[in-house]
């Protein structure tokens, strides 16, 4: 399980640890959307907004647990590549002993709110109940949520991205095999999308723990290394605290988004709601670099090879660059068949194009702050990750797209650009850092 990723071609490493990650993402992708689409061809809207609505909330909560990991796999990929194995079991241990604490604390948080929370997303009447059905039994199954996340982020820090896209492979069949049977053979609707969910993450997580310890390591482990240590789990929140804050903010960001094109009508509502969709499964490429150069160069950082780690954010930039170009050239030509996957309706389509025509510049210019913020997660300066997105997400991108909405009532094209602007303040932000870092470090290229 535990992989050297300081030794042999760069671009190469990058590659092979990579695609597993991409095609994790995309089942996870995969995963959320079989819901909704099961839903739909055996219950009424209602079902389907609540499981819609239920769905948003706990995307937002699952990105905040993967950002809090990713303290775990930076300082696991660290120690591996200083060799310190000891370390390696204390980072294992410490964020066991605190991922159980907080997913306990959060299961009953979150279920003292349910109905608080249904009413903040302003739930229509019809599917209140079937959403409070939905969150109920998602939040009933944070615990088993939170340790598929924390495994995959350990499976990382040891250089292993292909264990965890097993488990989200598997954990996707069973979705879809719980979701018939749940949903269309029971009848449970809503409640019984929420239980194939949490169910079939349990499934994982047996076959996870299955896994580990059954392979053979390296790293020596067992219940009386289940100690608490202050330093240790004082680095992991440092490091995944920002990244949680920062992608939950994301996240709160894109919901203002949604309502200021809510206000404009349904039309525009729409299409934004689609474009979004369509980004999301581009936008893979840049989640995966970002964790890629996360836990690839916290291995090179941790064995002292710092031109190496420098080499890994370079190829990543240019792959998420030449991708981005791709996608910008694609969507320029022709973004209506894409759109056209989930409308027939023409003026949908008609705006839905103008929003990616702004949007898609995207692609490229969040592709390199996402890689860039891996490089400072590794470092365990998460912090700047946190810093620029959160000034590109207040200063440009949520004022800019009110300001485009308000001035431009005929076309989507200018709230497209709003999104843009907001990553090019974070590039621009991400290289004076990295300037910065340069010159305290005084290690050269």
């Amino acid at each position: 399980m535990e992989k050297d990723l300081t030794t042999g071609n760069v671009f190469k490493t990058i590659a092979s640890f990579s695609l597993p990650f991409l095609l994790s993402y995309f089942l996870q992708t995969l995963y959320g959307m079989a819901d909704l689409f099961i839903i739909g061809q055996f219950n009424g809207v209602e079902s389907t907004t609540a499981v819609s609505i239920g769905s948003q909330v706990m995307h937002m909560i699952t990105v905040m647990i993967v950002g809090l990991a990713m303290g775990t796999t930076v300082m696991i990929g660290q120690a591996i590549g200083a060799k310190a194995q000891e370390k390696v079991s204390a980072a294992i241990s410490n964020t066991i002993i605190l991922f159980l604490l907080l997913s306990v604390v959060a299961t009953a948080v979150l279920l003292l709110l349910v109905h608080p929370i249904v009413a903040a997303m302003s739930t229509p009447a019809e599917a209140v109940s079937g959403t409070v059905s939905y969150l109920t039994i998602c939040f009933i199954g944070i615990p088993f949520i939170t340790a598929y996340n924390v495994i995959s982020s350990i499976f990382r820090g040891l250089g292993d991205s292909k264990s965890p896209m097993y488990f989200i492979a598997i954990a996707c069949v069973v979705n879809i095999a719980l979701d018939f049977f749940f949903i269309g053979g029971l009848h449970m609707g809503a409640a019984g999308a929420a239980l194939g969910t949490t169910l079939s993450q349990t499934c994982s997580v047996i076959i996870s723990l299955i896994v580990i310890l059954r392979k053979k390591n390296g790293v020596v482990f067992s219940l009386k290394n289940l100690r608490p240590d202050r330093k240790v789990m004082g680095s992991l929140l440092k490091i995944g605290s920002p990244v949680a804050f920062q992608d939950g903010f994301i996240q709160i960001a894109f919901l203002v988004i949604t309502v200021i094109a809510n206000k404009r009508g349904l039309n525009d509502a729409a299409a934004v709601g689609i474009v979004e969709k369509i980004i999301s499964i581009l936008f893979l490429v840049n989640s995966t670099m970002l964790s890629t150069v996360s836990a690839l160069c916290a291995q090179n950082i941790g064995a002292g090879k710092h031109r190496r780690a420098k080499q890994t954010l370079k190829y990543s930039i240019l792959i998420t660059t030449v991708f981005g170009l791709l996608s910008i050239i694609v969507m320029q030509l022709a973004p209506e068949p894409f759109i056209e996957l989930f409308t027939a309706d023409s003026e949908v389509i008609r705006m839905g194009a103008q929003y990616m025509h702004g949007y898609v510049f995207d692609c490229i210019l969040a592709g390199i702050h996402f890689c860039f913020s891996g490089y400072f997660c590794a470092h365990g300066k998460s912090w700047i990750s946190f810093v620029h997105n959160a000034i590109a997400i207040t200063c440009a991108r949520i004022p800019l797209a009110y300001l485009a909405s308000v001035y431009f009532p005929d076309t989507l094209f200018p709230m497209g650009l709003a999104t843009c602007t907001g990553s090019f303040v974070s590039v621009i932000i991400c290289i004076l850092f990295f300037v910065w870092m340069e010159k305290k470090t005084g290690i050269k290229q």
